[in-house]
């Protein structure tokens, strides 16, 4: 009798524990996925359930809200500690030559059913599938777009890429963001490379300092080619008013000496002694008799003789 208790008390306990595979929690950043003989069912979310126990049912838990990341040419191995994995870092350009490239690629879960249950290794998809992109997209351009301007590009159409290829396969995943954290040349070549960009740097710096002084010249050129243009035509200007203002005293003379061209002839040899010998009181002429005469301009002009 005894033995019988102790024995059904032990086939309880079996009986619970074997009852209780069937419980399970789902933290809140989580769903599961319940699978009766095998096959999916239903979706639960946080918190405590219950179903048969197996091998009726069974239950995968997934995480859909946390970001997860996959590093391609490096591995974290500690607290900031990094390790170069050179055989995915090298990379070809198009070019012919070969960049070291860094990259992270952050993606989380988008359907549940589709990530437990189409593919049977999702972390190796992704980082596969990334790296691949990369090299293709990569070897579309030469090593200065690599190396400066077109890191961001190349990133987003990394992303793009992947995200369509996932999406072919099914795979219940989105990318969420696709880093370049590093992209330099080899080490070996590093200060070859370095010599190119400083003298590129050095390029860029003297074709600013050319174009600087270039726009600050020009104006100033422009501005004295003005001033001449405008002293030119000013000068135009004057010579032709004064060209005008001498036609116009010709023509008065020679209406003055029209009618009366014995006084008008004299009055204009006045006029030129005066301006010729400005400070002369008295002109002596010798004619051809070598009779010298004395004139005095006074006289002939009007004025007291003395």
């Amino acid at each position: 009798m005894k033995k019988r208790i102790i024995l059904f008390s032990v086939l309880i306990v079996l009986v619970l524990i074997y009852m209780g595979t069937g419980v399970f929690q789902v933290n809140p950043s989580e769903v599961a996925l319940i699978k009766t003989f095998g096959k999916f069912t239903s979706t639960v979310g946080p918190g405590i359930h219950i179903h048969a126990p197996v091998p009726f049912q069974s239950h995968v838990i997934v995480d859909v809200q946390s970001i997860r990341k996959e590093e391609i040419g490096f591995k974290t191995v500690g607290d900031r500690k990094y390790e170069t994995r050179d055989l995915e870092a090298l990379m070809l350009t198009g070019d012919g030559n070969i960049v070291s490239v860094e990259a992270v690629v952050s993606y989380k879960v988008s359907d549940p059913v589709k990530f437990a249950f189409r593919i049977k290794d999702p972390s190796n998809l992704v980082k596969f599938v990334t790296e691949s992109a990369l090299r293709d997209r990569i070897s579309k351009r030469n090593v200065d777009e690599i190396l400066t301007q077109e890191r961001e590009k190349v990133a987003d159409e990394v992303l793009s890429i992947v995200q369509n290829l996932l999406d072919k396969y099914q795979a219940g995943i989105k990318i969420v963001n696709v880093l370049l954290q590093e992209v330099v040349p080899p080490a070996e070549v590093v200060s070859a490379f370095d010599d190119v960009n400083n003298a590129k740097q050095d390029k860029e710096r003297y074709i600013n300092e050319a174009n600087k002084y270039a726009n600050n010249l020009i104006p100033k050129v422009e501005g004295e080619a003005l001033k001449i243009l405008l002293e030119a035509e000013s000068y135009a200007q004057q010579q032709v008013l004064r060209a005008q203002g001498e036609t116009q005293r010709y023509l008065a003379l020679l209406n003055e000496y029209q009618k009366a061209p014995r006084i008008t002839e004299t009055r204009l040899k006045l006029a030129t002694l005066q301006e010729v010998l400005p400070k002369a009181k008295k002109i002596m002429l010798l004619d051809d008799s070598q009779k010298l005469t004395v004139l005095s301009i006074d006289q002939l002009l009007g004025g007291g003789a003395k």
